[in-house]
């Protein structure tokens, strides 16, 4: 390896056989031949100072060199490889049991944005600490105007973070993370983890609507779009009335259900025991809870059951996924988005894009109606997979509104909006 320039002007210095150290304004650079690579390495060295250049172009020098001899290459991976070779050693993560499969599309998503925002074909060897510093900035410019929560990035900046310092370890970047501008410290009793959801009346209509797709479609199940469109409405009020998070329920097979009958004052009230595996919870953890039966789980068995039967592809039919036509793949997150947006228009859900609701927000309102009808933070934290901390933490405005309606239930308010006594 020898420097492919033999004549150097006075503003350039070799370093060793092989580097040279050259003046761009005001400010020293390296550059070195790599003979297999068959290119120049450059590097600014950021200092004014002839002497201090000459120290790091040495240090260069010796990491370049070493690195080559270790049969490493110089040049980088773009932006776009970058992120590529991060989500394979995530996806063996999640192989591992590590993290959930909704965990790895959280992260897929996080790094798309940043991609956007940084470029794909940007070299990772390239990359400044001070380059995302208007990240923030950026990500709030939306094309629609959709407000987009502070904490939504900042859990983005993390992703990235995470990336960034693998790809320093694995020698793929010369900096382990970016320097995000400060944000304002989140209070949590406010809007940011305010959870937008559904009303009574809203989900009343939205009720209404599911049962009446499944009433048209149920003499056509042979069809392979309505046969989805009724699993996608089973989905959906199965969420609503069991508060699962999107991997939880989708990761459900028939052997995580059991019917009970259970007697309230000699009245036989149908149940339904759900188990969640731990490999399926996002907190890892196994928790099993009761649920009101509503003849869903019942009905769909009855319309799956024999399909699942045909498919055959489980050895053990309780070992079949209940989400899913053939009981081995889970219905696509794009039929539910789509079936989601169809079911909101015909609701005539209003502001939908402000509010920023997704299929989530039935978890959402699961967890405000449990609030509202008087379970604990505790109660609904064991329900649901979480802390009562969480809870109390992220749907405190519920709990002050029924605090206001409690200490007004002796008034009321005419129409002039002035509170009258009773």
């Amino acid at each position: 390896m020898s420097l492919k320039k033999q004549k150097f002007k006075d503003s350039e210095i070799p370093i060793f056989e092989d580097a040279v150290i050259y003046k761009r304004g005001d400010y020293w650079q390296f550059r070195m031949w790599l003979t297999k690579e068959n290119r120049y390495a450059r590097r600014s060295l950021r200092t004014r100072s002839e002497t201090t250049a000459i120290e790091k172009g040495k240090e260069c020098y010796f990491e370049i060199y070493g690195n080559t001899l270790q049969g490493k290459t110089y040049f980088s991976l773009t932006t776009k490889q970058g992120v590529e070779k991060y989500l394979e050693q995530r996806k063996k993560d999640l192989d591992a049991r590590l993290i959930v499969k909704g965990r790895l599309g959280t992260i897929k998503t996080h790094l798309e944005h940043w991609l956007n925002f940084i470029k794909r074909d940007t070299k990772l060897k390239e990359l400044e600490r001070t380059d995302c510093e208007n990240y923030f900035h950026e990500r709030t410019k939306t094309k629609k105007n959709i407000a987009i929560r502070q904490s939504t990035i900042m859990n983005e900046q993390s992703s990235i973070n995470a990336m960034m310092m693998w790809l320093y370890k694995n020698k793929e970047t010369y900096i382990d993370g970016f320097d995000f501008k400060k944000l304002p410290r989140l209070d949590k009793k406010q809007f940011d983890l305010k959870r937008e959801t559904f009303s009574k009346e809203e989900m009343g209509r939205i009720q209404d609507v599911l049962h009446n797709y499944i009433d048209e479609e149920r003499a056509h199940l042979d069809d392979e779009k309505s046969l989805i469109k009724t699993l996608c409405a089973y989905y959906f009020l199965i969420a609503i009335i069991s508060g699962l998070r999107t991997g939880e329920q989708k990761g459900l097979r028939w052997a995580d259900i059991e019917f009970l009958e259970h007697k309230i004052e000699k009245e036989e009230v149908s149940l339904v025991k759900i188990k969640v595996r731990a490999e399926t919870s996002k907190v890892r953890k196994y928790r099993d809870f009761y649920i009101r039966d509503r003849e869903y789980f019942d009905a769909l068995s009855k319309i799956l059951m024999p399909l699942h039967k045909a498919s055959n592809k489980h050895k053990v039919l309780a070992q079949n996924l209940i989400f899913s036509v053939d009981g081995v793949t889970v219905l696509s997150q794009r039929a539910l988005l789509y079936h989601f947006d169809k079911l909101l228009t015909k609701a005539e859900i209003e502001d939908r894009e402000k509010k920023d609701l997704v299929p989530y927000s039935f978890r959402h309102y699961f967890i405000t109606d449990k609030i509202k009808s008087g379970l604990s933070f505790q109660q609904i934290a064991d329900m649901c997979g979480t802390s009562a901390t969480q809870v109390g933490n992220t749907y405190y405005h519920i709990d002050r509104d029924i605090q206001i309606t409690n200490a007004l239930a002796d008034y009321y308010i005419d129409s002039n909006g002035k509170i009258i006594p009773r």
